[in-house]
């Protein structure tokens, strides 16, 4: 569901998010729905407190490595463009979209800003001794960054749009080229020290040549069941948990784990996930009549530590 309403977000907009479209997407019931969020807005919240836990671990490594002040913040900075470049419609989420998306997700929005204004304003310690900048500067930087990255991709937005209005490309938003957020870092850098550092540090990380890339990009952010011919509901997810948690299980024994006590219901489940190749019977040779002993199948295993991952 997070998945898909970030997709939903990037085609239309936090403001114009609506249930009807989160459900739509997914391919999950109103009700499930309901049976995990409150609303639209505890949905978005949920997507964006799971999009800044992807962000952060990167964010947080580059930034803990030893090193001066100004290393450590360019450090995290690439590593933060790199991760915004490698899923444009997290992006789009994160800087744009959250403005739009309710009282809880802005409330979250500064919350998680908080530690990063902290981070800038270390860069008064570095300044020289009496010609420091104020404490409010740090939230005036990390506030002109935003600015920057938000027309960014404002205008990534509007160029994947007038290309597909040209009829030159069919393809999605997020498969248009786009210029890099990463390709900003020298100029950024240059935003952030000034204040505290001086024009001429300012001018030497504007020279500064990018780094070239050393990993490969991140894999986006994507349904877990994407791929499957499957209404994914909650009680399904549930089934899959049981079998990775009590393999070579029977139907009953599998049932009570999930909490079906209706062993029709858990045995047409059971059917299911192995008709779409996620479970298999752990003995073949089981006899006419004996219990099925059911275990999880490699692309089962696959899926569900990409769910636990999600």
């Amino acid at each position: 569901m997070l998945a898909a309403l970030v997709d939903v977000v990037a085609e239309h907009g936090a403001a114009n998010l609506t249930v009807t479209h989160v459900v739509a997407r997914s391919g999950v019931s109103r009700r499930t729905f309901y049976e995990i969020f409150e609303d639209r807005e505890d949905c978005l919240l949920a997507a964006l407190e799971n999009a800044v836990a992807r962000l952060a671990r990167g964010v947080q490594d580059a930034y803990q490595q030893p090193g001066s002040w100004r290393g450590r913040i360019r450090a995290a900075l690439c590593v933060l463009l790199e991760l915004l470049d490698d899923d444009p419609d997290i992006a789009r989420l994160l800087i744009v979209e959250s403005l739009a998306a309710g009282p809880s997700a802005l409330a979250y929005r500064e919350q998680v800003l908080a530690p990063i204004i902290a981070v800038v304003d270390e860069g008064r310690a570095e300044a020289k001794r009496g010609n420091g900048p104020p404490p409010l500067m740090a939230a005036s930087v990390v506030g002109g960054v935003l600015s920057v990255l938000h027309s960014r991709l404002l205008a990534d937005a509007l160029g994947s749009r007038s290309v597909d209005k040209s009829g030159s490309r069919t393809t999605g938003p997020s498969s248009v080229p786009r210029s890099g957020l990463v390709e900003l870092t020298s100029s950024l850098m240059s935003m952030i020290v000034l204040p505290y550092l001086g024009q001429a540090a300012a001018q030497k990380e504007m020279e500064r040549p990018v780094p070239v890339r050393q990993d490969a990009p991140r894999e986006r952010f994507k349904d877990p069941l994407g791929d499957l011919d499957m209404r994914l509901t909650y009680r399904t997810v549930r089934v899959l948990a049981a079998v990775a948690t009590n393999p070579a299980s029977s139907n009953r024994q599998l049932g009570q784990a999930a909490g079906i006590e209706d062993q029709g219901q858990i045995s047409k489940l059971l059917a299911r996930l192995r008709k779409l190749g996620l479970i298999e019977n752990a003995d073949t040779d089981l006899g006419k009549g004996a219990p099925n002993a059911w275990t999880l199948t490699t692309r089962g295993q696959g899926v569900m530590q990409t769910v636990s991952e999600s």
